[in-house]
Parts: C-alpha cells; structure tokens; sequence
C-alpha cells in the first residue's frame, strides 16, 4: 500500500483540522509528500520588525509627489487610524493630537511642513503643493496631510497650511484643463485622464469639503470619479484603462491596457471617498452616491479577479498572460488591490472576494523553502535618497507570524527621520533580503519591470492597516475566505496525489 503523508494542518469545508500526520492510501508502499505550500497558511502576516522595515525603506525612497502623498496616507491608517478617513473617530477627525499618538502621527506632518515650507513666497493664488514634474493631479494627493496639519494646529513658524490647500484647491477647479465634460486632467500640458487620479485627487477634494461643511466639494469628488468612470471603463471587461485622451507627442503617451496598479489606484480612491462619506456627518446626504462607489468598486474587483492566475500574483496588465511578450508579475498592484477587499468588507460588509484576498496576501508573505535566502529577484541595496518628507528637486514626468493583526493597537509608531537603521527581512519569497517588495513595476515607467518600488512600500503599509482592522472588526466573512482558500488547497492536492498515483502506477 502506498500512503503519501502530510505533516501540517488542513482545512476541511472551511474548518482547521490540526492533524499530526495526514494520511492517503494509494497503493503498495509509504511515500512522504509535502504539501505545505498548497494548503491554507493561517495567519500569516509580517511581524512588526517586517512592517517596520519596510516603512523605514518607504521614507528612504518616497520622493515624488504621489509617493510622498501615498506614504502620508499609508502612514495614517496603519500608525494614526484614528486620524483617517476610516477610523472610528468620524470624518472630520480630532481637532488636538493625544499625546500617545504624537509621534505616530509625527511622519505625516513632517511631509505636510516640508512641501508647505518648500512653495515660493512670491507666488500668491493657485498652485500645486508640488510643481514642476507635469502632473497637475499627482501634488493633490499630499493634501489630505496639508489640511490634517491645519486642522490639527501645526501651522507655527509662519507656515499657512490653510493657505497652501485653498491654493492646491483653487487650481485644480480654476487652472487645470479639462475634458469637455468637465473631467479634470491629470496632466498639466494636456487634458488626458489616468486611472491614478483617482487615488490622489477626489479624496482631497472629499476631505476638503467635510472639514469646511462644504458638500459642493464632496460630490465634486464623487463627480470627478463618475466621469473618469464613464471614460476609462471598459465595457468588454469592466477593467479600466490606464491612460485616455491627449495627443502632444511631448508628453506621456496614451495607454489602453488595463493597468492592474491604475485598477487598485482607483478601487483605493473611491473607497476612500465613500469612507470620507459615510463618516462624516453629511452620510445621509450622499446615500446614493455611497452606493455607486460601492458597485464600482466591487466592478473593479470581480473584473480583475477573473484576470488573476493560480499565483495569485496579477500581471502587471492585468488581462495578459505572464507569457505575453514584455509581460510580468507585478506584486505592487496586488497588495494595493487586495488592501482593497479588506476595506470593501469593512465599509460595504460585502465579503465576494474575501477568498480572492486571502490567496493574494498568503502569495505575498509566502515563506522561501530556503528561510535563510529571499525572492528570486535579486536583492538591492536600500535606497539612498534625500528625506522623503522633503519634495526632491527633480519628478519625473510619468518571516514571520505576528499576532499584531489580531488586536486593535496599532504596531511602533515610525520615526519621523528616514535616516533611521534599517532591519532585512529573511526568508520572504517576495521580498528581498534588505526588505524591498519584488517583483514590480517600475513606479516612473509603468510598462517596465523595476527595481525599488517606494508606493509599493506604501501598499504594503495599506494592506496590514487594512488585514489588522479587518481581523480586529471580528474577521467578517473569514468563512467565506476561508473555504475559498480550501477549495484551491484541495484542487492542488487532489493533482498532487493523482499525479503521484500515475507515476508509480
């Protein structure tokens, strides 16, 4: 008789059986047969010294604009979730900080007062918190940590917050071209609209309108949304295109392929704008308009989930193959996305693709078989920049288990100076060994794999923030995910021993 063991505990419908050995009769003799990497890998998380590496790698190389505003908000939910748009204190948030909450939030007004601190004096209306690098809507995703900093009392030292939103507002509404319909442009040579805009420009405008009692504002920020919508969706697939419109053959050229990062930026942005909503006091107000965001962005989901491979990893477009000429895993997108679902089933109590998630973030911290070796991507050095808090002269014109999850407090708060030691992270298939998430896209050429991804380091800020409120809401839906994980761990090992039964046959 052959009997294949499996030393590791399994899921049966959707339950854990803790089984010592598990065994299989196949035929006339004993063979062992692992099978670890194929079943439900539960409660797998990065520990805190993970979490706090790649934070520190993110203030390293957040440089950009849309990376310094992406690493402001990643730094809110995940140290500061209190002062988000999905926290339990509401929309708009405390006015004073808690003293036990000064130095997580610390970072985020670092980035606010050193963009503020950094416009020219002599230029008085609109302009941009950051110029220069041809995105008029990149700048606008720093303003959330802008009018955080005003509303909160930061503004010593001459600094005039309040003055540098207003400005940020009045030239998105009053200098920035649009399209015909009143869609606001996400470049400044040209009207052309990017699915990024969504993640940096509507919820500024949302949580501009809730600290003023301006509800123009919010639905603008649901407008602007409806209308890139109705411009990049694809009514084949439901998955948005990346970039639509503009013809100046000296700026950034179109993009139709569906951007599986350009899909998450906008799943993440309206999310975002329903959350400003729904917890401020004008929810009631917005009803209808909660409702679409919510259907768009399960749109999203269902659309790119039906795109993704048994790796559980997307493309980096998200309807081809990785064996498409130029085509390759991008786990950036990945993390953002399934940071998404994790949202959507705290915000929608929509749980569909629970399952989808689970499979993304267990692929995203899956273990090497060689704990002491990282990725197959080569590891690189960290990256040696200027403080990331500080907007850089030049923008471009494009492990372990931890139980931190499992409770409402939030991990060691960052330091405020990315200068700070850096930790690796060991053992981790798609991290490096100095702590870099691998493989991605490159963040300033976006059909090009790259190297570093400073937003990547953002994302995954925005996946444990999102999976650890998530967990400590109770694990909603976990069920569901559960035997979603189950099905697919069974499917493989079902294969595994069919092909094994072959073999000796």
């Amino acid at each position: 008789m052959i009997v294949v063991c499996c030393p590791l505990s399994v899921y049966i419908t959707g339950d854990l059986w803790p089984l010592k050995y598990f065994w299989f009769s196949l035929g006339t003799m004993r063979v062992p047969l692992l099978l670890s990497l194929s079943l439900v890998v539960v409660g797998q998380t990065l520990s805190e010294a993970d979490i706090a590496t790649v934070t520190a790698l993110l203030a390293q190389g957040a440089k950009q604009s849309w990376e310094l505003g992406t690493r402001a908000e990643s730094l809110l939910e995940l140290y500061a979730p209190q002062f988000s748009v999905f926290g339990s204190a509401g929309v708009p948030p405390p006015s004073s900080v808690p003293s036990n909450t000064t130095s997580a939030i610390a970072p985020v007004f670092s980035i606010a007062k050193n963009v503020v601190s950094a416009l020219s004096n002599s230029t008085t209306g609109p302009q941009a918190l950051i110029s220069g690098d041809g995105a008029a809507g990149d700048p606008a995703s720093i303003g959330v940590a802008v009018l955080l900093a005003n509303w909160t009392g930061q503004g010593t030292g001459g600094l005039n917050y309040a003055a540098a939103a207003q400005n940020q507002l009045d030239y998105l509404l009053n200098v920035v071209p649009r399209t015909s319909d009143g869609a606001i442009s996400h470049r400044v040579a040209q009207v052309q609209l990017w699915s990024d805009f969504v993640y940096m420009v509507p919820p500024f405008l949302a949580y501009y309108g809730a600290l003023t009692q301006n509800t123009t504002l919010i639905n603008e920020a649901y407008n602007q949304i409806n209308l890139y919508r109705n411009h990049l969706r694809d009514s084949k697939t439901s998955l948005w295109t990346h970039i639509a419109l503009g013809n100046n053959t000296n700026d950034t050229p179109n993009d139709p392929g569906h951007w599986s990062t350009g899909n998450a930026w906008a799943a993440a942005g309206m999310l975002r704008v329903l959350a400003t909503m729904k917890n401020s006091p004008y929810s009631k107000s917005f009803s209808s308009q909660q409702k679409d965001l919510g259907n768009w962005v399960k749109e999203i989901h269902s659309a790119m989930f039906a795109q993704i491979d048994s790796t559980n990893i997307f493309t980096n477009y998200a309807d081809q193959s990785i064996n498409t000429t130029g085509s390759f895993y991008d786990t950036a997108s990945t993390t953002l996305l399934a940071s998404t679902v994790y949202r959507a089933s705290l915000l929608l109590n929509d749980h569909s693709h629970l399952p989808n998630a689970e499979k993304c973030r267990q692929a995203l911290y899956a273990t090497s078989p060689n704990s002491n070796q990282s990725s197959a991507a080569s590891s690189s050095p960290p990256a040696s920049s200027p403080p990331a808090s500080s907007p850089s002269a030049s923008h471009s014109s494009a492990s372990g288990s931890s139980s931190h999850a499992s409770t409402s407090a939030t991990p060691t708060a960052p330091s405020a100076s990315p200068s700070a030691t850096i930790a690796s992270i060991n053992g981790l298939v798609h991290f490096t060994n100095d702590g870099w998430l691998t493989p991605v896209v490159n963040p300033e050429q976006f059909s090009a794999q790259g190297q570093n991804s400073p937003e990547g380091q953002a994302f995954v800020l925005l996946l444990d923030a999102a999976y650890s409120e998530w967990v400590a809401g109770g694990s909603v839906g976990a069920n569901a995910a559960r035997r979603g994980s189950a099905a697919a761990g069974w499917t493989v090992l079902v294969c595994a021993l069919l092909g094994a039964a072959l073999t000796l046959a």
